[in-house]
């Protein structure tokens, strides 16, 4: 599935001229995104970007790819610049994971149209929820899931180091 995701409002015009291109974890394309998904994970966190780079990297082989998941990556004028993944979370929920946005791009529209995309993808595929986890240091991120559905869960997840997960939730139905 190669896709231009369509929105009609604000910064949509922008969002308009994101291709949505489906890749695999070690596609070039996605490459942009691990490395300053680990920059800014290190900045933010306190951590070895090294360690987190692996992490982000080395994950259960398949993981994001078909059936149970998929990664697609924004391409504007054949560069990246807004990316995600999703992977089985359980029978009926999609865990989105990897979500980025190139820094020079942000506030553009392009997340919401990936997250659009992304969901689109996630039913398709027989999905009715979408679960996933970000972290306290990024306020935007919390900021743009609460904006576009997500509902933060009750219940705290146990801290790793410096991170306080927040894990949200948002029913596709």
């Amino acid at each position: 599935m190669v896709s231009s995701f369509s929105r009609q409002s604000g910064q949509a015009a922008a969002a308009d001229q994101v291709n949505f291109v489906p890749v695999a974890l070690d596609d070039p394309l996605a490459q942009p995104l691990l490395a300053e998904l680990a920059a800014e994970y290190a900045q933010r966190y306190e951590m070895e970007e090294d360690a987190i780079a692996a992490w982000l990297r080395d994950g259960p082989p398949g993981e994001f790819e078909a059936p149970d998941g998929g990664m697609l990556i924004g391409v504007l004028d054949g560069h990246p610049v807004t990316g995600g993944a999703f992977c089985r979370y359980d029978a009926d929920t999609a865990e989105l994971k990897r979500v980025w946005t190139h820094r020079e791009h942000r506030r553009r529209g392009y997340a919401r149209a990936l997250l659009a995309a992304l969901e689109a993808e996630i039913a398709a595929r027989g999905y009715r929820k979408v679960y996933l986890v970000t972290g306290n240091r990024q306020p935007e991120a919390e900021e743009l899931y609460r904006a576009e559905g997500y509902t933060p869960l009750a219940e705290p997840l146990p801290t790793i180091g410096p991170v306080f997960p927040i894990a949200f939730v948002k029913d596709l139905a």
